[in-house]
């Protein structure tokens, strides 16, 4: 039994953040209702290559994007636009704990499905709506993508290669780094939301907007800018203030050396059998090492190529001096802390089978979380939903079939 094992969500909300939030929630054991569209689904359903395999070896319509963020969940197809759809929603909202939604700011008004409707059915509901730029303010009617987002919260400006780099440009992440920390906050939010409830009786609307995560993720980038009203620089893959502190070449790939500390260099430069770039008074301190990075970095880098990734990360973490490794995804699963920590698993699946998914990181020792379900199939659950939850029959499921409203 999850610690959310008595918490019912309904989930309206589609492609990233939202789905991640109740993921979390669902992972915690929580029972969440996904809705979605009849005949398509969420978005992402449709995001692939790559789809995952049947037994066979035969693609499956199980896209891997929409696999990493909704397992645990139920599937039930509704056409929100019929008001058969519309009073369906209202009716599993009245019997959910939390509803969580990504529609434009308003889009569910016309529906009746908004905070203030559902609300008066339910005056102790949860709801969580997550959008790009939030419910106020003058871009609060503009669509948010992720990409759009890490640029205009600061995050482009501090990612990428050096600006002393020649072709310097800003990136953003390899994932969508807005999306995925606002499901986060969101299911934080969503769970103080349910501790007061529980405490007053009182439920709440939760306004979270990429926008506002992705500048409250800047965390001491952010904060530097607001104490010294200086534009932070981009730095690539080094520190602005520790050196050692990047990526290294190697004979065979690439490592990450992050030499704190005085102590640290010396040894790093000991077993690359440069002992004395430790004793050049230029480097000889971090400050020193800092102001003369130019110099030393170039003199480092010819050190490391010398030796294999493995040679190097085997002999430093003898010596004590912080390093690893930068592994691709094949490298990663094969990791032997991620295999103790059991971050991989698989799970039976209707259509591929045993279907391998990426566990959650929480681990709770009384509570723990666990995978019950895989992915849904679309509208999987669609006629146990309503035979359980609103006591409709087969005949009244049947009806709604064919009026296309599920």
């Amino acid at each position: 039994m999850g610690a959310l094992s008595h918490i019912r969500v309904l989930d309206l909300s589609r492609v990233l953040a939202g789905p991640w939030c109740a993921q979390n929630l669902a992972d915690l054991g929580a029972d969440v209702i996904k809705v979605e569209r009849p005949g398509a689904g969420d978005d992402t359903r449709h995001w692939g290559p790559p789809f995952a395999k049947n037994p066979q070896g035969k693609e499956t319509d199980e896209s891997a994007y929409f696999i990493c963020i909704n397992r645990n969940k139920r599937s039930i197809t509704i056409d929100i636009a019929k008001p058969e759809g519309q009073d369906i929603i209202r009716k599993l909202a009245i019997e959910s704990d939390v509803v969580i939604e990504n529609y434009k700011v308003g889009g569910l008004l016309k529906y009746g499905l908004d905070y203030e409707s559902l609300k008066r059915l339910k005056p102790d509901l949860v709801y969580c709506s997550i959008t790009g730029f939030g419910q106020t303010g003058p871009f609060a009617h503009r669509p948010g993508y992720d990409f759009i987002v890490q640029g205009m919260g600061g995050f482009m400006s501090v990612t990428g290669e050096a600006d002393d780099f020649e072709g310097a440009s800003p990136q953003k992440a390899g994932v969508a780094f807005a999306d995925i920390f606002t499901g986060m906050y969101a299911s934080s939010a969503i769970l103080a939301a349910i501790i007061h409830r529980d405490h007053t009786g009182e439920g709440q609307r939760i306004d979270m907007a990429l926008l506002d995560t992705q500048v409250a993720v800047m965390a001491n980038v952010g904060s530097a800018y607001l104490t010294s009203n200086e534009l932070p620089k981009r730095w690539g893959n080094a520190s602005a203030t520790i050196v050692p502190y990047q990526t290294f070449p190697t004979s065979d790939g690439w490592m990450i050396v992050a030499a704190g500390n005085d102590s640290q260099y010396r040894h790093f430069v000991t077993v690359g059998g440069e002992a004395h770039l430790a004793d050049n008074p230029l480097y000889v301190s971090n400050p020193l090492r800092v102001q003369h990075r130019k110099q030393l970095v170039p003199l480092l880098e010819a050190m490391t190529r010398k030796k294999t990734k493995a040679d190097w990360i085997t002999s430093l973490e003898k010596a004590n001096v912080p390093c690893g490794p930068i592994n691709n995804m094949k490298e990663v699963f094969e990791n032997p802390q991620v295999i103790a920590r059991n971050l991989q698993i698989n799970v039976p699946h209707p259509t591929v089978g045993d279907m391998k998914l990426l566990a959650s990181p929480m681990k709770l020792s009384k509570t723990p979380t666990e995978v019950r379900m895989a992915p849904p199939t679309l509208g999987q659950h669609t006629n146990e939903i309503l035979h359980d939850r609103l006591n409709l029959d087969d005949e009244a499921i049947t009806q709604l079939r064919k009026q296309g409203v599920i």
